[in-house]
């Protein structure tokens, strides 16, 4: 419980506090807030910099478990996706969490006013377009917790992803002045999405932002209603589905009317996709009880085991394993019966699990535990700390770049600290075809893309391969090695080797080298001495990768 009280924090913070603001606003001993973080590091959820504590890409994983067990994304992110190409407008897709919602996943168009919310970030239901529609189902004990949250948090300060709403006397100043029309309460707001099937936030979470949300249901309905209802068919709701505008592109009549028939479509054809999936093979998860075993050897007092355990039995769950019986649980994590019961009992206390008769699932509120900051995560973020590793362990230059044209770009650089190093800045560009960063991923592309990087080759010192034949049989050397070295070919002294850098799917996204005077090292010493550390350091980033990019898109710079 206390180590789930950390991650709360360094999640409503962005994902960095230091340990001292930890001890603060956790109201923990610094002796306990030390051994947690320490069992976090070991496990790969959180790096320590300095006197920070920072959440790391691997800690997606328990949101991943939770969205893998849900299904939807993996489901229904295609349709959104060209949804909101059509439309260019961002869309969302949101489930249901107590009496809020909860974002599991974003298309969101990049332009100057441009949606900020993050998967995984929870809004209030009563603020935002896809609340009444959820609201539709509530029982009396819902609304009484609603009314019982509304009164406690009048402002909203429980929910960080969004403005705090403004004070009685502030409302009746700005409705003073403005002599607006006193707005439609939510009560009101929700039988009317009831009977339309589909509800608008016009600028209730701030000024300018407008929504437009349909339910995709999970039953026979095909949520296509008669007259002016958009989607009151039959079944649950397992999530819904909004277009997001701002008030110079539409209002929230223009927006309703331009999309509404649109989006009607795509619930249909989404709530189709429920209807005919096909029903998932469990995947196998990795039993974990021996690795914290071993970490509580090596480690002592400092590791709280407890606490790995806990977060191992999130990772049971996945695809194919939305419900886990007490014996499952144990199974997939290799923990014993009493010790996964006492896991579950907890989390079903925090709210992360949720128990029916003998099963067990997740809850969106897994995504709570530092899903939304991660999600933003670039590729540069999550290579940094590796670079840095791979610098202060070889004590020369370490780089990340991609592709950009015919040119290599660098995004992240850790350099030296010697009096005589490669001068390079991030953003620096140099042709692909006379660096090793850029031939390690040149050869990566399918030879008919080679192309464009074999043309306008010229010498740019007099070890420069120029001719195109001998460049292309460099390359496809490159590709079976598995790596790239060149020496002397940017520039006189220069000597870099590079290793591939590939996303889940395999494809090469990025590369990461070591670069060095000539006199520091052979050709002989960069193959045998740096090679492996750089394709471990390349294995390490493409192991954050996987994980950050299994339901996010991390960009590349």
């Amino acid at each position: 419980m206390r180590g789930i009280a950390v991650l709360h924090r360094l999640t409503e913070a962005g994902g960095t506090l230091s340990l001292s603001s930890l001890e603060r606003t956790t109201g923990l001993a610094r002796s306990t807030v030390d051994r947690i973080a320490a069992t976090l590091a070991r496990m790969g959820y959180l790096r320590l910099d300095g006197r920070d504590a920072v959440l790391a890409p691997r800690l997606m994983e328990l949101g991943n478990a939770y969205l893998a067990a849900l299904r939807l994304p993996r489901l229904l992110d295609g349709r959104a996706d060209d949804l909101a190409d059509e439309l260019d407008e961002s869309v969302s897709l949101a489930v249901a969490d107590r009496d809020g919602i909860r974002f599991i996943h974003q298309a969101t168009r990049r332009r100057a006013m441009s949606l900020s919310f993050r998967i995984g970030d929870l809004l209030p239901a009563e603020r935002t377009a896809p609340g009444p529609l959820f609201a539709t189902g509530w029982t009396s004990e819902d609304w009484t917790r609603w009314r019982e949250r509304r009164a406690a948090d009048p402002q909203d300060h429980g929910f960080p992803a969004i403005p705090p709403r403004e004070t009685p006397a502030q409302a009746a100043q700005v409705a003073q002045s403005t002599q607006a029309v006193e707005p439609e309460t939510f009560e009101e707001r929700t039988r009317r999405a009831g009977e339309r099937g589909w509800a608008l936030d016009d600028q209730l979470i701030e000024p300018g932002l407008v929504a437009l949300s349909m339910p995709v249901r999970d039953g026979d309905g095909d949520g296509d209603g008669d007259g002016d209802s958009g989607g009151a068919g039959a079944g649950r709701i397992a999530c819904v589905v909004s277009v997001v505008s701002h008030t110079s592109r539409h209002t929230a009549d223009s927006l309703r009317d331009t999309v509404l028939p649109r989006l009607r479509a795509t619930v249909r054809a989404m709530e189709r996709d429920l209807r005919e999936a096909p029903a998932e093979q469990p995947a196998a998860p990795a039993g974990l009880a021996t690795w914290t075993g071993a970490s509580k050897q090596e480690l002592g007092r400092e590791f709280i085991e407890s606490l790995a355990r806990g977060l191992t039995v999130i990772t049971a769950f996945g695809e194919g394993r939305a419900e886990l019986t007490l014996t499952e649980v144990a199974q997939a994590t290799g923990l014993a019966r009493a010790t996964a019961r006492r896991a579950l009992i907890t989390l079903e206390h925090l709210g992360q699990v949720t128990s029916h008769g003998r099963t067990f699932r997740l809850t969106p509120r897994v995504l709570a535990l530092g899903f939304p900051p991660l999600s933003r995560t670039t590729l540069p973020q999550i290579a940094a700390p590796h670079l840095a590793d791979l610098a202060d362990r070889l004590h020369d230059s370490a780089s990340l770049a991609i592709l950009a044209g015919d040119e290599i770009q660098y995004t992240a650089r850790v350099a030296a600290s010697r009096i005589m190093s490669v001068n390079i800045t991030v953003g620096t560009r140099l042709p692909a075809y006379a660096t090793s960063l850029g031939r390690v991923m040149v050869a990566g592309l399918p030879v008919a893309e080679r192309g464009p990087f074999l043309t306008g080759l010229h010498s740019l010192t007099p070890h420069t391969v120029t001719d195109p034949a001998a460049l292309a049989a460099v390359l496809d050397g490159v590709r079976e090695a598995g790596y790239a070295l060149v020496d002397g070919e940017l520039e006189e002294g220069l000597r870099s080797i590079a290793a591939p850098v590939r996303d889940r799917t395999g494809r090469v996204v990025a590369a990461v080298n070591v670069a060095m005077h000539s006199s520091r090292r052979t050709v002989e010493q960069c193959v045998s001495d740096v090679l492996p550390h750089l394709s471990a350091t390349a294995g390490a980033i493409e192991a954050d990768l996987r994980i950050a990019g299994r339901f996010t898109r991390p960009p590349l710079t």
